[in-house]
């Protein structure tokens, strides 16, 4: 009976026991083949020593070489308005009439006074060459006659100031006044700007003083014009540093001869300086951006300790990072020339991971990149 127990005993665990055995050995070479990842697939390029232009960016803002916005000096009944909205004007062009009939009779009146005044004044110089007069009398005399020409002169500076004429060329504004309306002193009539050549006024931290010198070339780009690219020069530098933000203000002149810019425009601004800089680049796509510091992932050729075999396998380098030049960008320190590094889907990169190159599909990086505008 014992017998028959343990023979049975013995079968069962021979049953049991040799398939899990079996199941386990696959489950340890599945186990074993999962780890095994296949290597990803990636795009790389070469670490480059180029020359860049030197320069300096900055934000700028256009502002017009002559602009005003003309007002009354005088309030009235406007007569007459000499422009339209827009109109490109002369200096001296009449731009709006007021009223001046009260002026008008005014001044009649204080010409014939002084006229009076005059005659007065020539009879008394006769009268006391010939001792008939005392010499106050020729004092009064000559007095009333200058206090009457300044009458005259007075009406005519009130008229005066009743004809608004344009104080520079330039273009107009829209206009702002209506025929017939009475405007008080001091009330706008129209904007005039001086819009060719045009200013840009930037600023810089006063740690670059030394480099804006009057005559360096400046380059603006702005979104009205996305396409072109301005040039023009520095004109002045403030010689006073802003106390709150220790920046200098500059000033550049620009020729605007198709008139695409206009005062109060933002723009982008690089100042180039003389010399060109060295430096090592790389496509912007390559680095992957964190709070802690950049990286990028350099591609280095190793032998397989297992298979003797070359692969290549990722290694995340912390570098410092400065200007960028279109779809560049410059590598200040943690690279060197002739360097590999992955260009695309760096994201999802990992230390030690096995890649494999394949630049069929490589983002085409260029210093001046033109995307179209779809």
């Amino acid at each position: 009976m014992l017998k028959k127990l343990a023979f049975t005993l013995i079968g069962l665990a021979i049953l049991i026991g040799v398939p899990t055995v079996i199941k386990l050995k696959q489950f340890e070479t599945m186990g074993a083949a999962q780890m095994e990842m296949p290597p990803e697939t990636v795009t790389s390029d070469q670490v480059r020593s180029v020359r860049w232009p030197n320069t300096v960016s900055a934000t700028g803002s256009l502002v017009a070489v002559q602009g005003v916005t003309v007002s009354a000096e005088l309030g009235g009944k406007i007569e007459e308005i000499a422009f339209k909205s827009g109109d490109r004007v002369e200096k001296g062009d009449l731009l709006v009439r007021i009223d001046i009939t009260a002026e008008q009779a005014q001044l009649r009146s204080a010409e014939a006074a002084a006229k009076l005044a005059r005659i007065n004044l020539d009879r008394n110089r006769d009268l006391r060459a010939n001792k008939t007069v005392s010499q106050a009398d020729l004092d009064s005399a000559e007095a009333n006659y200058k206090q009457a020409t300044a009458q005259v002169d007075n009406v005519r500076a009130t008229i005066a100031k009743k004809t608004l004429r344009a104080p520079f060329a330039g273009q107009l504004g829209l206009r702002q006044v209506n025929l017939g309306q009475i405007i008080e002193q001091g009330t706008p009539v129209v904007t005039l700007q001086t819009i060719d050549p045009i200013y840009v006024d930037f600023s810089f931290p006063q740690q670059q003083y030394s480099i804006l010198i009057p005559g360096t070339k400046v380059h603006i780009r702005t979104d009205a014009a996305p396409d072109q690219v301005f040039s023009g020069k520095i004109l002045a530098v403030n010689p006073e540093i802003d106390q709150m933000t220790r920046s200098v203000r500059v000033r550049a002149k620009f020729s605007n001869e198709g008139e695409l810019l206009r005062p109060g425009m933002f723009a982008n601004v690089e100042v180039l300086l003389a010399d060109d800089e060295e430096v090592l680049a790389i496509p912007a796509t390559a680095v992957l951006y964190a709070p802690y510091g950049d990286t990028v992932f350099v591609i280095d050729e190793v032998e397989d300790e297992a298979s003797g075999k070359k692969q290549q396998v990722l290694r995340q380098q912390v570098v410092r990072l400065g200007d960028t030049q279109g779809d560049f960008v410059a590598v200040v320190t943690g690279l060197n020339e002739g360097d590999s590094v992955v260009t695309s889907g760096v994201f999802k990169l990992r230390p030690k991971m096995a890649v494999v190159v394949n630049n069929t599909l490589a983002p085409d990086a260029q210093m001046e990149p033109n995307p179209a505008n779809e």
